[in-house]
């Protein structure tokens, strides 16, 4: 699996463990009310609200918590006001970073994403330096346990998904954002729930970091995504999988 496939799972996998200690609620119950203020309330018809509900469930939300988010973005009930906000910057080793923020103070939002990155050998940029190399693409990660890789290709091929790269003990599937939520309710029909699935955006190359350079960008994206008001984080690093589960065990 590549290094920036990698990641995706990687990530998936900390904001498991983070969601026992209540760190990752906080975000997503921001994320769902303004998925509902702009798209609204009916996860049928709002397919940025339904990615977020099934990361919410998967991070073991409770269901009240989840529906009392989207009633205070369609003004059911009373919430704080949040916009979003998008940064652009370069990390180490050039690479490309785009940060998606969801903030009820673009000053101090802006003035914390600019010193992380500072601080992380990286740097802010003007808008558009970035956002152009980054495209919406669908990650979805299934178990080997759960099905083979000649079935899976099979599958997928008839969803449209462009590509599979997998492992010891999963399979990562990349699509196009129409071929998503086909390739997702085809893997739940057969009784497959994927350990992962999240629209994201990726990047259409990547920077090979390692070294130094590869510790530096993976502590960055932790400063980064670790911030309340970041959502998401893209960068096109390609590092060593064993080196990021090293890094991000510590």
């Amino acid at each position: 699996m590549s290094g920036h496939s990698k990641w995706h799972s990687i990530k998936h996998k900390k904001a498991a463990v983070d969601a026992k200690r209540g760190k990752v609620f906080s975000k997503l119950i921001r994320g769902l009310t303004v998925a509902a203020k702009t798209g609204g309330g009916n996860p049928g018809e709002n397919v940025t609200l339904r990615g977020l509900m099934d990361k919410a469930k998967s991070s073991n939300m409770p269901a009240d918590t989840i529906d009392k988010a989207i009633k205070r973005g369609t003004g059911e009930l009373e919430g704080v006001n949040y916009e979003q906000a998008f940064y652009e910057g370069y990390g180490p080793g050039g690479t490309a970073i785009y940060i998606d923020t969801l903030t009820d103070s673009k000053n101090r939002t802006t003035a914390n994403i600019r010193s992380i990155l500072t601080k992380g050998n990286g740097k802010m940029g003007e808008t558009g330096c970035t956002a152009w190399l980054f495209e919406p693409r669908g990650y979805i990660e299934v178990a080997t346990s759960d099905i083979g890789e000649e079935d899976l290709l099979e599958l997928a091929a008839d969803c449209g998904a462009d590509d599979i790269e997998s492992g010891e003990e999963t399979h990562m599937v990349t699509c196009d954002f129409s071929s998503y939520d086909k390739l997702k309710k085809a893997l739940e029909a057969k009784g497959i729930t994927p350990r992962m699935a999240e629209m994201s955006m990726s990047p259409q190359n990547t920077v090979k970091l390692e070294g130094k350079e590869a510790a530096q960008m993976l502590r960055l994206m932790d400063q980064l995504e670790d911030n309340d008001d970041v959502q998401n984080t893209y960068a096109n690093f390609d590092i060593d999988e064993k080196l990021m589960e090293q890094e991000t065990a510590e």
